[in-house]
């Protein structure tokens, strides 16, 4: 399964700015999408996740200014990310699972290679 994340760029602080995730080759191995961040000099962290049924997942602390939804006919993911903070600058990227369910263990995943969000005035 290979992904590829586009649509980071330059914000500035209060701005909004739309990802997007294209996953392609044995996608029928994968049912979970999501997108991490990583910010210099701290771990990555869940940003939100999605089923191909459209459940979705968020910590507490994004929950409100970022939204994920999903074209399961074009294998696509997005994320709306509203209210930008400079805190939120980071490379954010894409991931995919094999969970079909949010309580499952994940058994394999891929990465896709990151896009920057730089948040900035």
């Amino acid at each position: 399964v290979q992904l590829q994340a586009s649509g980071g760029g330059l914000v500035q602080p209060g701005g909004s700015l739309r990802l997007s995730c294209v996953a392609s080759g044995n996608i029928f191995d994968i049912d979970a999408m999501s997108w991490y961040r990583q910010a210099p000099g701290k771990q990555r962290e869940l940003v939100a996740g999605i089923l191909s049924s459209g459940s979705t997942n968020y910590p507490m602390s994004l929950k409100g200014r970022f939204a994920i939804s999903r074209d399961n006919a074009k294998n696509t993911i997005y994320l709306q990310m509203d209210s930008l903070k400079p805190e939120d600058t980071a490379v954010y990227y894409c991931n995919a699972d094999s969970r079909t369910d949010w309580t499952q263990a994940t058994r394999y995943d891929y990465w896709g290679q990151g896009t920057l969000v730089t948040v900035s005035s």
